[in-house]
């Protein structure tokens, strides 16, 4: 059997099942999204937001890309973060790496990736070139490796709370909370390492005063 044919069949079971155990289950969920949570995580396949934070279909709003990544010239991003935020109400979002993340090591390399990835890539250097004194100091390239996922995780909560998007939301309504974790491939946990609220002392550089 082809390995995409094999999907679709599995995909026939699991909703079988899930209709054999809850007869009620698909039509209640269609009615249903109210999510507390948006989750910007990373695109590997190993960190299924759902499993790994044990929440159920309509409990949170997802979007990944390669190194979980706040980019404010992604439009993809952005809307996404837009209607979590000024329409789904989250309370709150979350940006959460892994450890052993391709996308951290590539960019620790000077390999030429080919145009689109090595854009991609950039914003993460920019983040190593940021704490280079930090990072240049770990000897051990899988310890630099992890420092790097959790400073980019840091940065790229940082570039939530310069959005307008989230400055208004905080302006108004004293919401979400801003959330830095890192989960652990080699033993399921996640790691909360940074976190800002609509109280958090910013540069005023990047505050809206005219919201």
């Amino acid at each position: 059997m082809h390995s995409i044919d094999k999907l679709l069949l599995e995909n026939k079971a699991w909703a079988s099942e899930k209709k054999a155990d809850d007869p009620e289950y698909f039509e209640r969920l269609s009615h249903l999204q109210t999510p507390e949570f948006l989750w910007i995580g990373c695109s590997d396949s190993r960190v299924p937001a759902n499993e790994i934070t044990g929440t159920q279909p309509g409990e949170i709003f997802v979007h990944r890309n390669i190194a979980n990544m706040v980019i404010h010239t992604d439009v993809n991003l952005l809307s996404v973060l837009e209607y979590a935020v000024a329409h789904l109400k989250v309370k709150h979002v979350i940006i959460c790496g892994h450890y052993g993340c391709g996308g951290i090591k590539a960019a620790m390399t000077n390999h030429d990736y080919k145009q689109v990835l090595n854009m991609w890539l950039r914003n993460i250097k920019d983040v190593y070139r940021h704490h280079r004194a930090e990072l240049d100091a770990i000897g051990d390239m899988e310890l630099r490796a992890d420092r790097l996922t959790e400073l980019n995780v840091q940065e790229q909560v940082m570039h939530l709370a310069k959005t307008s998007i989230i400055q208004r939301a905080w302006q108004q309504e004293q919401r979400p909370k801003l959330h830095g974790w890192v989960y652990g491939l080699k033993d399921g946990l996640i790691k909360p390492v940074f976190e800002m609220d609509a109280n958090t002392k910013m540069d005023p550089l990047y505050i809206y005063d005219d919201l």
